[in-house]
């Protein structure tokens, strides 16, 4: 069974996580998981990429420690690992999505 390597959460660091939000598209990601079911499939994502650069943007927020993904037949479902970025950088992450929110209301 194919699997996606995931880092533990004690290898989550903030200046990985800073990192990879730095990107509008990945932060915009980032939203739609935190507003969203649980777990979503990554096609459900309407992104203005091609899809290379679509798994790009997936696989940055996967390494940073920030989503969680998984196969399901030939689909992959992507989740955020709130509870583990929270552990390691206690309000960050709620603090990035309150700042997505004001600065993209119409998104909401």
């Amino acid at each position: 069974m194919r699997e996606f390597e995931h880092p533990e959460p004690s290898e989550i660091t903030l200046d990985g996580v800073l990192a990879a939000l730095a990107d509008p598209l990945r932060r915009s990601i980032i939203r739609q998981l935190a507003d969203g079911p649980a777990e979503q499939r990554c096609s459900r994502f309407a992104l203005p990429v091609a899809p290379s650069t679509r798994t790009h943007h997936f696989r940055v927020l996967r390494e940073a420690g920030l989503i969680s993904q998984r196969y399901q037949g030939t689909a992959i479902l992507s989740s955020l690992r709130s509870d583990d970025l929270n552990a390691r950088a206690p309000g960050v992450l709620d603090t990035i999505l309150a700042a997505e929110r004001r600065e993209h209301p119409a998104s909401a």
